[in-house]
């Protein structure tokens, strides 16, 4: 299984990223912001976490006009699996992959520290490597969590059992405690909470490393 880290001026966990992947088994290339175009055979495109140049002005919403997007873009509309992670899941949704938005935490604080989450579905590559209503503990580390969206795209992501994660207990005031969602195809993640600081036992918990181990066996089978 072969995938791509993307990095814009700022990222800060797509080293985190790429050994998390490497690790699962999977073929891992960089890829710089300004690259327009995505290596031939990328079945996964990976966004990190950290920060985004022009994040002052929205997070993420420079980063979505970078010479990449629109190679991102395409790699989703075709079907390509995707997962944005934090500040890369900012960009999904700047991007128009993922609905609704990420504001500033109810609380106008940076928040950094683990955080208990309930895996609310296993229908999708990113989840299936844990149990539905599984409780594991990964870290939050963002300043502009706080996941909205409008009633009737709420409705929708229930009804069709998109909500991939949410907080137990509430962490940042994302509506419905929501912590990560899929795509109407189910081939796109997006999550604030990290689990590449998750998948590694001289690093802290391994909560994180069943979606890597789920995501690179499943996709190399698929």
């Amino acid at each position: 299984m072969k995938a791509a880290v993307i990095t814009f001026p700022g990222s800060n966990c797509d080293r985190d990223l790429a050994v998390a992947l490497s690790q699962a088994g999977a073929d891992v290339t960089r890829i710089w912001h300004k690259d327009d175009a995505l290596p031939d055979g990328i079945d996964l495109v990976a966004v990190p976490g950290g920060f985004s140049f022009g994040d002052y002005l929205r997070c993420g919403a420079i980063a979505a006009q970078s010479p990449i997007a629109g190679a991102l873009r395409a790699h989703a509309e075709r079907g390509g699996y995707m997962i944005g992670i934090c500040n890369g899941f900012q960009v999904l949704t700047e991007l128009g992959v993922l609905p609704g938005a990420l504001m500033r935490n109810t609380g106008l604080t940076f928040l950094c520290k683990p955080a208990t989450l309930r895996v609310e579905t296993r229908d999708s590559a990113f989840t299936a490597g844990y149990a539905a209503g599984q409780v594991i503990t990964v870290p939050v580390a963002h300043h502009d969590g706080n996941y909205q969206i409008a009633p009737e795209g709420l409705e929708a992501l229930r009804a069709e059992d998109r909500v991939a994660f949410t907080y137990a207990p509430a962490v940042n005031g994302s509506v419905a405690d929501i912590a990560g969602v899929l795509s109407a195809n189910r081939r796109v993640l997006g999550m604030m909470p990290h689990p590449e600081r998750a998948a590694d036992p001289a690093t802290g918990g391994t909560d994180g490393a069943a979606l890597f181990r789920g995501l690179v066996q499943g996709l190399a089978t698929a």
